[in-house]
């Protein structure tokens, strides 16, 4: 232990008189937080619609006052009135608007006699989720105007649907929160998984502990040891601090800090083998700095981080089984917004340290005792 101890002192000394790496390892995934759980997950409003009317009719004005109504109270969207058909599409092709909602001639009369009359809602379909927000908006709107204006029964005879919550609202940034906290030991993996031994390799300074006793294991323990320290500082510093920015309640918690530091401790020690498994044959400082951005995107975004794994294809679920970021996130989900037990990440933990078994051994059997 003295000899890989040494190590370990080794590298925190390097890591503390870097203070770029420590700006990078703990800041810049809190800034990625804050942009991206506030920049994905919030309710669309102010959509721009235009409206043409050419019925003007009293069933056209009611159905307008009805969509004055929702930008009053939701302001979903706001209306713009246009006389010609051709000029909103026009502005909805220029980027101008949002939508044009077209109330065709005679509306008022067609719904008077019951005939099904049509409104046309034309949507620039390149974004998808103005898109899918106005339907969802419109749709039920149209219900409501549809409904007829009667009395309602004293005693509902028809089946109703009660959405019950387990949990307080959960905006964007609490489900990034997770990911994020995952992010920050995972740049702690890049830099201190294997990272360090190839620079150490690329300017010779390898050769002064490849010339001391200490064995294969305790060498790869020893490195795997203190990229794990940073891991942890820098998943706690995110966990706490993106807690306090997200609102998470209660983020004190002795119980819940406890919790979270072990799974800290579980998904470091589980990132750092697996990087330096990665980079335990390669002699070029340049290789891992390169593969950065692809393992990035290979493990991030498969884990269920930014959106739920059950919406992937099947070949990104292969993915995800496999990737250890899953765990952590899952893992870190359960015990940031619901505050539960050990037991309902206990198999997060169990595939976590297996899987930093399994690549420590392995990272044992391909490295190369030479100078």
């Amino acid at each position: 232990m003295d000899r890989m101890w040494a190590l370990v002192e080794r590298d925190l000394r390097r890591f503390r008189r870097s203070p770029t790496l420590i700006f990078v390892s703990m800041v810049f995934p809190l800034v990625q937080l804050l942009v991206l759980g506030y920049a994905f997950g919030g309710k669309l409003k102010d959509l721009k619609v235009g409206v043409v009317d050419q019925d003007r009719g009293v069933q056209a004005v009611k159905l307008r006052e009805m969509f004055n109504a929702v930008h009053a109270n939701a302001r979903t969207f706001q209306t713009i009135d246009y006389h010609d058909e051709r000029a909103a599409v026009d502005d909805l092709r220029n980027g101008r608007l949002d939508a044009v909602l077209d109330i065709p001639p005679n509306f008022s009369r067609d719904v008077l006699e019951k005939t099904a009359p049509r409104v046309a809602l034309i949507e620039d379909n390149t974004d998808n989720f103005i898109e899918a927000t106005l339907q969802g908006v419109f749709a039920p709107l149209l219900g409501a105007y549809n409904q007829p204006a009667t009395t309602a029964a004293r005693v509902p005879t028809a089946p109703t649907l009660a959405v019950v919550e387990l949990y307080p609202y959960v905006p964007y940034i609490q489900y990034l929160l997770a990911g994020s906290t995952v992010l920050a030991i995972f740049v702690s993996a890049m830099i201190g998984g294997g990272i360090i031994y190839i620079d150490d390799k690329a300017r010779g300074l390898h050769e002064g502990y490849l010339v001391t006793p200490i064995t294969k294991f305790g060498l790869i323990f020893g490195f795997n040891l203190a990229g794990t320290i940073k891991a942890v500082i820098a998943g706690l510093v995110l966990a706490i601090f993106g807690s306090l920015i997200a609102r998470i309640p209660d983020p004190f918690s002795p119980a819940r800090l406890a919790k979270i530091a072990l799974v800290d401790l579980a998904t470091s020690l589980a990132l750092i083998s697996m990087m330096f498994l990665f980079m335990v044959r390669v002699n070029d400082p340049l290789v891992p700095r390169a593969t950065f951005g692809v393992l990035n995107t290979l493990l991030f975004f498969p884990s269920g981080a930014v959106y739920p794994a059950s919406a992937f294809p099947k070949w990104m679920r292969a993915i995800s089984i496999a990737d250890p970021f899953t765990y952590g996130v899952h893992a870190f989900k359960e015990l940031m917004l619901k505050n539960t037990s050990l037991s309902a990440v206990a198999g997060d933990l169990t595939f976590l340290f297996l899987f930093a078994a399994l690549m420590m051994a392995a990272a044992t059997a391909l490295f190369r005792r030479t100078l």
